[in-house]
């Protein structure tokens, strides 16, 4: 009962932060894009920036949302977990070609793969249904 309630915080924690970073993303891409190391050019460069910073954020963030009044669905909370553990492999097998990142990128890669990794840590245990 503690890891539902404890999985259910952190999954609208989880939605919460992403809405903000989706936020700040779409008040000031600039700036938001200066801190995470990207440089944007052109129309594709600012698409692509919103694609990722505002699109798949927002996705998470109402993936957590759902999971977290759903529960009884696990499943949800797992593809949430995926999305999230998504951006710090994504930066794990950039490390081999170029490095790991650094200063606030590399804070930013450690909260996402504790969050991640709790959020599988606090899966319901699995119950086999006996009705035929």
């Amino acid at each position: 009962m503690l890891k539902a309630v404890l999985r259910q915080h952190l999954l609208f924690f989880v939605a919460s932060i992403s809405s903000l970073a989706a936020l700040f993303a779409m008040i000031d891409p600039d700036r938001v894009a200066r801190s995470m190391g990207v440089f944007m050019t052109g129309v594709n460069g600012y698409s692509q920036f919103y694609a990722m910073y505002v699109g798949v954020r927002l996705a998470t963030a109402g993936l957590a949302l759902l999971a977290s009044r759903h529960g009884d669905q696990p499943i949800l909370g797992d593809i949430t977990a995926l999305f999230v553990l998504a951006q710090p492999a994504g930066r794990l097998i950039a490390a081999f070609a170029i490095g790991l990142p650094q200063g606030l990128l590399l804070v930013i890669c450690v909260i996402e793969l504790l969050g991640g990794l709790a959020l599988l840590a606090l899966r319901p245990a699995f119950t086999q249904n006996r009705r035929r």
